[in-house]
């Protein structure tokens, strides 16, 4: 088991911790390497690099002033048990990403490669990632993408 933390991108502050887990699995911090964007506490952040220290997984955050943390309530129950990824279809300057597929696993390298994934193809059509996000007040990891056509 690891150590995980959130600091946040601030020197002259001496890169602040956000928040941290103890005792997190590898492929779970694998999993969260892996996104653009941390959501807690109803605040968005966006990734600008991730770490390895001895001992300790940083991932190092600001503030991302221009997003909104999705509204509660999701076609699931927001619980963590397997692995949730929502597919939502990203528009440019839209406020709203409808959900196209939820996707379930028990399996955390299949979760990762779909969140490392460039594209998706489901159902005849080829998504194209824009960015990932780990929704904790949510429970999710979400995939956003546009059809690439």
């Amino acid at each position: 088991m690891a150590r995980l933390e959130y600091r946040l991108l601030d020197e002259s502050r001496g890169f602040p911790l956000l928040y941290y887990y103890d005792f997190i699995d590898k492929d779970e911090v694998s999993l969260r390497f892996a996104c653009d964007y941390l959501v807690k506490d109803r605040i968005v952040y966006e990734k600008t690099s991730c770490a390895i220290e001895p001992r300790t997984y940083v991932i190092y955050v600001k503030v991302a002033e221009e997003e909104d943390a999705l509204a509660g309530g999701t076609e699931l129950p927001g619980r963590w048990g397997g692995i949730r990824i929502e597919l939502r279809e990203y528009k440019e300057g839209a406020s709203h990403y409808p959900v196209v597929r939820v996707l379930q696993f028990q399996d955390d390298d299949d979760a990762l490669l779909h969140l490392q994934s460039d594209y998706l193809m489901l159902d005849g059509v080829e998504w194209a990632k824009t960015s990932a996000e780990v929704d904790e007040d949510r429970k999710v990891y979400v995939y956003y993408a546009q059809p690439s056509h």
